[in-house]
């Protein structure tokens, strides 16, 4: 029986030996009885390929892939286009909750070009960055609603804009937009916007 514990206790120090004491720290590489594929090969981001007419490892999209969450059903809401032509109107409720909302991811995403007011004097004007849309003139008070939401997504022609569709979820680029018709009807609006009660209690 005594031998019986010899061995035992051989085993034990032995596994300690290699394995260490468990929870110690060990700058040498671990000993992997099974190795889960950790040493699979593989192509790591931005590695050549030959098995890829173009070389690259990395393949872009298929077209038409839609990301998870964010496919929209409602064609005019998800491009800003009935058809062929950009729609009026909004596809989402006009509320003051909406406002606030457009209010606040104007401030982020906007102001610095545009400024707090959407007449193109934002911080980078103030640093000598000329061709900054004011957006309280035309051509965009004139646009629809779904055309101002298309340079939201998608940036500007020039490439003075880029899009924020990676940043803006398909509701917020709304409210973007309601918020810019706000700003617009603050800088356009005249005394004939009033109602005629309005009117009366300014005494005019």
């Amino acid at each position: 029986m005594r031998y019986v514990y010899l061995i035992l206790i051989f085993v034990v120090i032995a596994a300690v030996s290699v394995l260490g004491f468990r929870g110690t720290k060990s700058t040498k590489n671990p000993l992997e009885i099974f190795d889960d594929m950790d040493h699979m090969p593989k192509y790591q981001p931005q590695d050549e390929s030959a098995f890829f007419a173009d070389g690259r490892t990395d393949r872009l999209p298929v077209p038409g892939t839609v990301a998870r969450g964010t496919f929209e059903p409602d064609a005019f809401k998800a491009s800003g286009k009935n058809g062929d032509a950009y729609g009026s109107g909004f596809p989402i409720a006009v509320d003051n909750a909406a406002m606030k909302r457009g209010e606040e991811r104007y401030n982020i995403y906007c102001t610095p070009c545009h400024g707090a007011a959407g007449d193109g004097q934002g911080r980078l004007a103030a640093y000598g960055m000329t061709a900054i849309a004011n957006l309280t003139a035309a051509p965009y008070t004139e646009m629809p609603e779904g055309e101002i939401y298309h340079y939201i997504v998608n940036g500007s022609r020039s490439g003075r804009m880029y899009g924020y569709k990676e940043k803006l979820s398909v509701e917020d680029r709304w409210k973007v937009v309601l918020y810019v018709r706000a700003l617009q009807r603050a800088a356009n609006g005249s005394v004939n916007d009033l109602t005629p009660a309005d009117k009366e209690g300014l005494g005019l």
